[in-house]
């Protein structure tokens, strides 16, 4: 079913990797919790929504497509919903929910067409290999960053952190860890390094074991169908939903570019690529049904990269990440016991390999409109901590500088309509 001989995988493999993408990415469902429940939201009751819907969404993604994408509730979207909107806006979350519905319904007409496919494989390789660097300096920013590695500073935005915390040092452990087991090329290296990690920080008081293991999940029922479309039906409230369009777009399509070079998906230029066209599917419907169950834009999640680095390549890897994710029903306890500076040392890592897709640009050889465009999208990514201003930056500057330069045979319909949605991101 899922062709394991024919990517050149196995079971043991796909297990392995759906477990590492698990652990690198199980933080959203308490993290998701405290974000909505700032808009309003029972807490209790979004923890169990977000990780149904991860569920769900992952396991679909796994059997519809065939690939290693893990899904679930969106960071940054999630913000954008609660400080944005409910408490920025003053629109009430019922409101806001239908706002993601109809985002929902714009995703599944455009995924079911071959317009997101064909926006995709319109883009230049070179900006396709920028844009998986720029995400793997992003993640490894965010590691770092909750590794308290770099912290920030009044002056210049950014310094290092304090190396003289235990906690900071745990993180260190865990890195070199984390590059040791896979430089060695161990398999299950990104699972043994926070196994060992958590191990270490356990033992020397830097986290406590739970004090239950089991925990029965709390009712949805404060929040399934408490959407208000109606409300959401009006002109006033088009940008936002015209925003949600956007954001979620270039999200996933930055992050299925970014994991998909790594695994090397969705690497031909077939616009009928029926695996990235499923994916986008699979997506978008799960936007749909998040909403439905109270939980802000589900997306495509970047940390499947973490999965692909330890040899997921199919659809079984979701499979499995959605397995896991049943645990965190009845488990939560447990897996938030797990310290996080056992867990973030893996995104720098992942980071690191997927920043090398920079080495694959000749910049000697290429244009300026190329060079300046990776060169926006890779560093803007971290700077302003978003995967969709890095893109829309590089596709702004790589028109203009065609344009400035009279070379309009290199600007096709899909660069200019990422141009266009480039230009409204910014705008709106």
């Amino acid at each position: 079913m899922f062709k394991l001989k024919e990517h050149k995988t196995n079971v043991f493999t796909e297990f392995s990797a759906g477990f590492t993408t698990f652990l690198t990415m199980m933080y959203i469902v308490p993290v998701n919790g405290f974000i909505l429940a700032d808009a309003g939201l029972p807490m209790e009751a979004v923890i169990t929504a977000t990780a149904l819907i991860t569920i769900l969404a992952t396991l679909f993604s796994g059997l519809w497509s065939n690939t290693p994408i893990a899904m679930s509730v969106g960071m940054g979207l999630n913000a954008y919903f609660s400080y944005g909107l409910v408490l920025g806006m003053k629109i009430p979350w019922q409101s806001a929910l239908g706002i993601v519905f109809l985002s929902g319904v714009l995703f599944v007409i455009l995924s079911f067409t071959n317009f997101r496919v064909w926006i995709m494989t319109s883009i230049p390789m070179n900006l396709r290999r920028a844009i998986s660097a720029g995400i793997g300096t992003f993640i490894a920013f965010i590691g770092l960053k909750q590794m308290g590695m770099i912290v920030d500073n009044q002056a210049t935005l950014v310094s290092l952190g304090d190396f003289s915390n235990s906690n900071v040092l745990l993180g260190v452990l865990g890195l070199v860890l984390s590059f040791a087991f896979y430089s060695y090329r161990v398999k299950g290296a990104f699972v043994l390094s926070i196994a060992i990690t958590s191990i270490v920080a356990w033992s020397f008081g830097l986290g406590e074991l739970p004090k239950e293991l089991l925990s029965a999940p709390a009712s949805i029922a404060p929040i399934a169908f408490e959407l208000d479309i109606a409300s959401a039906l009006t002109l006033s409230l088009l940008p936002v939903i015209i925003t949600f369009l956007i954001t979620d777009m270039f999200d996933t399509l930055g992050t299925l570019t970014g994991v998909g070079t790594r695994a090397k998906l969705f690497q031909e230029n077939n616009k009928d690529d029926k695996s990235l066209q499923k994916t986008l599917e699979a997506d978008a419907i799960a936007t749909t049904a998040g909403s439905l169950i109270g939980v802000s834009t589900t997306t495509a999640f970047i940390e499947s990269a973490s999965g692909v680095e330890e040899g997921g390549r199919t659809g079984l890897t979701a499979v499995f990440t959605a397995m896991f994710f049943v645990c965190t029903l009845f488990m939560l306890p447990l897996f938030k016991s797990i310290p996080g500076n056992a867990i973030y040392p893996v995104l720098v890592v992942v980071g690191v390999l997927m920043f090398t897709e920079l080495g694959k640009i000749n910049f000697e050889e290429t244009d300026l409109a190329t060079s300046a465009g990776a060169f926006f999208i890779v560093f803007l990514m971290p700077l302003t901590f978003s995967i969709t201003n890095g893109i829309a930056a590089g596709f702004l500057v790589y028109t203009i500088i065609k344009v400035a330069k009279n070379e309009y045979k290199d600007l096709n319909i899909g660069i200019l309509v990422i141009t266009f949605i480039s230009l409204l991101a910014f705008i709106l």
